[in-house]
């Protein structure tokens, strides 16, 4: 398991693994890619920033991707059910703060959904997708340095 771990964390591997890890995460499928970037991180402390900056570039694209998703959704959605008030609410907070909502794309169980519901509600996908890259960014900061902080030993394989 350790040769595999220091293979993946090559920066060779590492980034592009980060990078996947990161934008599949981001859309509706349930994973995280923070033990990804730490785990890089984790084993080459110099790769802090290029591992942050790839898990925002592969993060932001999957809720990009899944900006798109939603804009489609819609459609077939609007074809087939009547929305409940909970949903009209939600869907009122959302049109009302606009893409800046995007922001909290970065949030557990409802930040990939969010995405989803920016695109279905035809958000412009620019701005959205500025909002989303912005919270992204600050979580793998504030998440990758937590868990240095909390974890500071060299890893030793």
């Amino acid at each position: 398991m350790h040769a595999l771990l220091a293979a993946l964390a090559l920066p060779k591997f590492g980034l592009s693994t980060v990078f996947v890890v990161a934008f599949v995460s981001a859309t509706l499928l349930p994973m995280g890619s923070e033990p990804a970037v730490f785990g890089l991180v984790k084993l080459n402390p110099d790769m802090f920033w290029p591992a942050v900056l790839v898990a925002t570039l592969g993060n932001t694209g999957g809720g990009a991707l899944s900006w798109w998703m939603g804009w489609g959704a819609e459609k077939a959605y609007n074809a087939m059910a009547q929305r409940k008030p909970s949903e009209a609410k939600a869907l009122a907070w959302l049109q009302r703060f606009g893409p800046k909502a995007c922001l909290l794309s970065w949030l557990p169980v409802v930040g990939d959904p969010l995405c989803a519901v920016a695109g279905w509600l035809r958000l412009p996908f620019w701005p959205c997708v500025a909002y989303m890259a912005v919270g992204k960014f600050a979580r793998y900061v504030t998440m990758t340095a937590a868990l240095l902080w909390v974890f500071p030993g060299q890893f030793q394989p």
